[in-house]
């Protein structure tokens, strides 16, 4: 049977905010899927985070655009988008409880088989899920696409979260020796990591928006066709083993 993708507003609420996520799956699926977090760029939830919750949902999971900032605070203006991330970094520990409540809100879905999670996190999110993930938050797998390595939180502890990380190794914000330290502190602390390099690729390979951006604000963005379709690719690959 031929897929047929819903999507839905969630709302869950935290540190007095209204969050406002959207849950994205196949109508047609039989059965509990395993649900995966969809962690946005600094942008917020953005219509292309939605798209990859779809991405998800035709995939045969429930995607879930998640959101940080609360209310579903998205902007178009870099400087807000600066603003807004650096907000909700200034107190790790509220972002932390946003992140398990959107985890909880979502294994609560009568779609969701509670057992299986993973997240693909974009930017900013790619940080905050290696962040959870460094700090002890369990996903049954985790992607991050062009994430920010700098000023990642400490790992605590065991880590448990099998990790892939697909990085250009021309983006700025993630220097290729770092990016291969933080995979070795993780691996250290007990998870299974891959780093996966495209050369001559910059920072939001994934988003066909990048160019855009660049141009708008002066930014060091990048478009990648073919490191998208690529990492996509193995990330279902990645999923398939872990999730099912």
């Amino acid at each position: 049977m031929a897929a047929e993708i819903k999507t839905q507003e969630l709302e869950y609420h935290g540190d007095d905010l209204r969050m406002q996520g959207m849950v994205a799956f196949d109508a047609n699926a039989a059965g509990p899927r395993p649900a995966v977090l969809v962690v946005p760029e600094f942008w917020g939830r953005t219509a292309y985070m939605e798209k990859r919750a779809r991405d998800m949902a035709e995939a045969g999971y429930v995607g879930f655009a998640i959101d940080l900032y609360g209310d579903g605070k998205l902007t178009e203006d870099a400087n807000e988008a600066t603003e807004l991330m650096n907000r909700a970094l200034s107190d790790f520990e509220a972002l932390k409880r946003r992140y398990r409540l959107a985890i909880e809100a979502i294994k609560r879905h009568d779609r969701v088989d509670a057992e299986r999670l993973g997240a693909i996190g974009y930017c900013f999110g790619g940080s905050v899920g290696l962040s959870m993930a460094r700090q002890g938050v369990h996903h049954d797998a985790l992607a991050t696409f062009h994430a920010g390595i700098g000023g990642l939180a400490p790992v605590a502890g065991r880590v448990d979260t099998p990790t892939w990380i697909f990085t250009g190794e021309e983006d700025p914000m993630a220097d290729p020796d770092e990016v291969e330290r933080v995979a070795e502190e993780m691996r250290e602390a007990g998870a299974e990591v891959q780093v996966i390099r495209y050369p001559g690729v910059s920072h939001a390979f994934t988003n066909p928006g990048a160019d855009d951006k660049a141009a708008r604000f002066g930014l060091p963005l990048a478009y990648d066709h073919a490191a998208d379709r690529d990492s996509l690719q193995k990330t279902l690959e990645f999923f398939a083993r872990r999730l099912g």
